[in-house]
């Protein structure tokens, strides 16, 4: 039977479940078996387009939801965002040296690019200001609020740290290293953005 073959009995043939895979399916198949690091040297000894859709369809779910997050909600920014994110990825995938996970570095040349555009449109992800209320808006009054509208509410300040720590799971010396501030702040940031999320979501209780 040559390479690549699928030989199937008449019996099995007669069932719909059995019919033979396309060779795409089957390429797919096994692409989505394979470790990320196989994937990514596929990727950078040959492009290998199949490996990268690979890479693409298990860690893009998570990473739009984070960078989602990080922006407010904004779907159009986050959507810009992810798309520079993987060119970047693929540009930088041959100089991953493996010392954290994949969908470490992922997220963190995400966060980098979250970064980029606020300072482009002259945002701050680690300042809160003083004058900032937590209130419920006019379009949240008479329904209730849930944790994705309560954490788009928050300052970005606020909603940064609490995502970077409480959602993504790192300490607060690593989100000091990622954004520029100290420990302490980074702490006082998060402890405020929780108070204000109890807040936001029982005003939005409260007119439901």
């Amino acid at each position: 039977m040559a390479a690549g073959e699928i030989r199937l009995g008449k019996a099995g043939l007669n069932r719909p479940e059995a019919r033979p895979k396309s060779r795409n399916e089957i390429r797919r198949h096994m692409a989505d078996q394979r470790s990320d690091r196989e994937l990514a040297d596929l990727i950078v000894r040959g492009g290998d387009e199949e490996a990268f859709r690979a890479l693409y369809r298990r860690h893009s779910p998570k990473v739009f939801q984070f960078v989602l997050r990080l922006l407010g909600g904004d779907v159009a920014e986050a959507e810009d965002v992810m798309q520079e994110t993987w060119l970047r990825a693929a540009r930088a995938l041959g100089a991953f040296r493996w010392e954290s996970a994949f969908s470490s570095w992922l997220s963190g040349i995400a966060l980098n690019r979250v970064r980029e555009l606020a300072r482009k449109k002259r945002r701050s992800l680690v300042q809160v200001d003083g004058d900032w209320e937590m209130a419920v808006g006019p379009s949240d009054a008479g329904r209730r609020i849930d944790l994705e509208r309560a954490l788009a509410l928050l300052p970005p300040g606020f909603r940064t740290v609490l995502v970077l720590h409480d959602v993504e799971g790192f300490t607060h010396r690593e989100i000091g290293e990622r954004l520029g501030i100290t420990d302490g702040t980074s702490k006082s940031q998060l402890h405020g953005a929780r108070r204000a999320v109890r807040r936001i979501m029982s005003l939005g209780a409260e007119t439901a």
